[in-house]
């Protein structure tokens, strides 16, 4: 029983970080020149990863799933999307490029509302507790590299320089 709740524990503390990461990286967005889409793309998930670290049992939910199921069909369409683009214009490391990023951040978007919506069914733990965890600290070490990689930063557009 005492595992059972310390998973719990890591899985809403999981989805707390996932929440924060989500809320910055719409944040972040303001002065992009398409802000409002990537706003509205980082703050959905931000919004419906809070109520689940608030109460886990919210994945239950019908209006919960539906705009989680809308939105990660949403980013699987962007996804498809700009990996087409990257596949056919990219000659660098695709996280040089704007689009690269914003593919990564569909990606981490996707799968962590599908390990959110699973939830519902099967309570996390174990593999899928260690991938959720793994998965809650990857942003957090991409945008850390991203930012701390000065040839990287060369190349961002003026929009990225100026925002943190």
């Amino acid at each position: 029983m005492a595992g059972g709740r310390c998973a719990g524990r890591l899985w809403r503390l999981c989805n707390l970080l996932m929440a924060a990461f989500f809320g910055l990286a719409a944040a972040v967005q303001v002065n992009d020149p398409d802000a409002g889409l990537w706003i509205v793309v980082y703050f959905v998930p931000a919004a419906l990863t809070l109520l689940v670290g608030l109460n886990p049992s919210i994945t239950d939910n019908l209006v919960w799933r539906t705009l989680c199921d809308l939105h990660s069909a949403g980013c699987i369409v962007g996804t498809i999307l700009l990996a087409c683009s990257l596949f056919a214009y990219t000659q660098a490391n695709i996280l040089h490029e704007e689009e690269g990023r914003e593919l990564s951040g569909l990606l981490i978007i996707t799968i962590w509302m599908s390990l959110c919506r699973s939830s519902a069914k099967n309570p996390l733990g174990g593999i899928r507790l260690i991938a959720a965890i793994l998965v809650s600290f990857f942003p957090f070490v991409m945008w850390l590299y991203i930012y701390m990689n000065k040839e990287m930063r060369a190349s961002w557009p003026t929009h990225c320089k100026t925002v943190v």
